[in-house]
């Protein structure tokens, strides 16, 4: 089953995002994750089978292992511990929600990049540098970089495009040491997930994170290294020089443009076998990670 909406009864989302809908509690958000998916900033109109699961589930795996670098939001995945009012949904919420702290979100989206590939491989051609940050030359796309860049950028709404911010626009945004601190753990939690993984043949090449404030500590929010937010790349086949075969929804983002589609709302309807292999490519990648399957 395809999940691309939640409705209970009587109850309105207090936030919509592009994958996940956000129901607000008494005490806490529901946050369900939906079988959505969106590419260049765009939701298609056909979901992926069992992509939210997979997300959900990708997400709290992570907040374990990262649980002691960062505190998070998650307080329980158990349906059977939901408010009452989301008790009869629980076929529907099982495996893709979960019951979370009221945290504040902090307005930077935390990206970091441990290879240079995508949107900042083509500015790197352009300009020599990615977001403002000045590179060696001679790079080749997907080479790992000497160390991994911090490039933050805004958060966008539903179907506006997230904007690369300079570390000083961060730092009017959210102050100095508030900037200095999301810059620390970003490039924390991802060397410590890009080690993880690469135990077990994958290459993150890049990923990003969101920060909250919940009594006035920082934790983080949403989804945490999964295909949605990260460039997964199969280290086997790794080689510098060209693009690389992915775990991630590179296929559909493949597919996109080789249809000629201009990237602007709505989306064009996917081919039964993009979103079969798309489906397939989200559930190896979680029994790669985890050992588990869907």
């Amino acid at each position: 089953m395809t999940v691309l909406e939640t409705q209970f009864n009587g109850i309105d989302p207090a936030r919509k995002g592009k994958v996940r809908d956000i129901f607000e509690t008494e005490d806490a958000f529901l946050m369900v994750t939906t079988d959505r998916l969106s590419a260049f900033d765009v939701v298609m109109p056909d979901g992926i089978p069992d992509k939210g699961k997979v997300l959900n589930q990708i997400s709290v795996y992570w907040y374990d292992q990262i649980s002691d670098l960062v505190p998070n939001h998650l307080i329980t995945t158990d349906t059977s511990l939901y408010p009452e009012v989301f008790k009869p949904y629980a076929g529907i919420l099982d495996k893709r929600s979960m019951l979370v702290k009221k945290a504040q979100p902090l307005q930077v989206e935390c990206i970091v990049r441990g290879y240079i590939s995508g949107s900042g491989w083509k500015s790197y051609t352009q300009e020599g540098h990615v977001c403002h940050i000045p590179l060696p030359k001679g790079l080749k796309e997907s080479d790992k970089l000497s160390e991994p860049l911090f490039t933050p950028s805004t958060k966008a709404e539903v179907g506006d495009h997230d904007i690369n911010i300079s570390f000083d626009e961060t730092i009017n945004l959210i102050g100095k040491e508030m900037a200095g601190k999301l810059r620390d753990l970003s490039l924390e939690i991802y060397n410590k997930g890009a080690a993880i993984a690469l135990e077990k043949g994958i290459i993150i090449a890049d990923t990003k994170f969101e920060f909250g404030l919940y009594n006035d500590e920082v934790i983080i929010i949403d989804e945490v290294l999964t295909p949605d937010s990260s460039r997964f790349w199969p280290q086997k086949d790794y080689e510098p020089g060209r693009s690389q075969n992915s775990y991630d929804k590179q296929y559909v983002r493949d597919w996109l443009v080789s249809s000629g589609w201009d990237k602007t709302p709505p989306g064009p309807k996917l081919p039964r076998e993009v979103i079969d292999n798309t489906s397939s490519t989200y559930k190896e990648i979680y029994s790669l990670l985890t050992g588990q399957t869907i």
